[in-house]
This record gives structure tokens, C-alpha cells and sequence, in this order.
């Protein structure tokens, strides 16, 4: 059984992840990213990155898996922006 801290840290990262998702499907079918910042999106992926090594050297499987896929649908993200922008 996982601790309160492990949960906590779950619905976390969970949620933060699961908020990229709507945007990663608006622009995937409007194929508009006149809105969205480039720079703002290639910063966060770089702190993504971040917090990708911090969560591997601590060996924190949320942090990892989090902050794994949100670096996957913010990559998608600046791909469609590179792509129809």
C-alpha cells in the first residue's frame, strides 16, 4: 500500500499532466497556434527536463512518470506550433 505522500504526490502530477491534454487535442484539430508561445513552451519543456533528472536521481516514480509524459505532450506541442506556425 502507497503512503499519503506517494498519493498526494500522484494526484499531482496526475492532474498536471492531464491538463496538457485538451491543448495537445485544440491544436492538434484547429491547427492553430498563433496563441501559444513558443519560448514559454520550449523553457517549461527545459524544466521538465529538470525535473525529469531531480526525479531519476531521487528515485521518485511520480515525479518520474509525470513529469515524463507532460514532457512528451509539451514536445508535441511545440511540434505543432514549429509545424503550423
Amino acid at each position: 500500500m502507497m503512503d499519503a505522500t506517494t498519493l498526494l504526490g500522484i494526484a499531482a502530477g496526475s492532474a498536471t499532466t492531464l491538463a496538457f491534454i485538451p491543448q495537445v487535442i485544440k491544436t492538434w484539430r484547429t491547427r492553430s497556434t498563433h496563441d501559444i508561445s513558443l519560448g514559454m513552451f520550449l523553457l517549461f519543456s527545459t524544466g521538465l527536463v529538470l525535473w525529469l533528472i531531480y526525479g531519476v536521481l531521487i528515485g521518485s516514480w511520480p515525479i518520474i512518470i509525470a513529469n515524463s509524459v507532460t514532457l512528451v505532450l509539451a514536445l508535441m506541442i511545440v511540434v505543432l506550433k514549429l509545424r503550423y506556425g
